[in-house]
């Protein structure tokens, strides 16, 4: 540990580029593990607050920004596909403020998830201020627990992390899965003319 502890405090530069881009692209756990070397003096927690914050955010305004000035002609010659987003269009018209402020949470979905809301009638003006608020509550949270419980989360980490994240995957599924049938019974499917 000392090693990887030196060679960032040499390249603290990378370490924050590298965790730009990873918040850019994913919601995994390498802003808490940023928050636990922070602890030990390797990293600035601030620092690590903001490239994470901006990661996250400016990654999904991109996303978003990309399904809005192409999302229309990409689906047009696929009506399987455009009848989803027309049901995820239908759903995101009742839900979309928790489903924006939320999406980035389950283990997957941030990958992808500010892509439906681009193809939405949301105006960027409320997806651009969710999209921030859900950022910096996502990386103040990641940073601020591996900032404060880093000796907690290292020996947790060493002893039943893997048995805790299976765990945590298999309740994800169980309530998304019910989540969806209950969404798909409130959508009511388009009627072919």
């Amino acid at each position: 540990m000392q090693v990887l502890l030196d060679w960032i405090s040499v390249n603290t530069f990378a370490v924050y580029a590298i965790l730009f881009g990873y918040c850019a692209l994913k919601s995994g756990a390498l802003p808490l593990l940023a928050g636990v070397i922070a602890q030990q003096g390797a990293l600035d927690p601030v620092w690590v607050a903001v490239s994470a914050f901006l990661g996250g955010y400016l990654g999904d305004e991109a996303r978003f920004a990309i399904a809005r000035a192409y999302g229309d002609r990409l689906f047009a010659s696929r009506p399987r596909v455009r009848r989803w987003i027309d049901q995820a269009a239908a759903v995101l018209d009742r839900h979309g403020a928790a489903y924006i402020f939320l999406y980035r949470y389950p283990k997957g979905m941030r990958t992808i998830g500010a892509f439906p809301v681009g193809l939405s009638a949301i105006e960027w003006r409320v997806f651009t201020v969710l999209n921030a608020a859900s950022a910096f509550l996502w990386a103040s949270t990641l940073v601020g627990f591996g900032y404060l419980l880093g000796d907690q989360i290292a020996a947790a980490a060493e002893s039943w992390w893997g048995m805790v994240s299976v765990a945590l995957l298999i309740a994800f599924l169980v309530v998304s899965w019910w989540a969806f049938r209950r969404i798909g019974k409130t959508v009511v499917a388009p009627v072919a003319t």
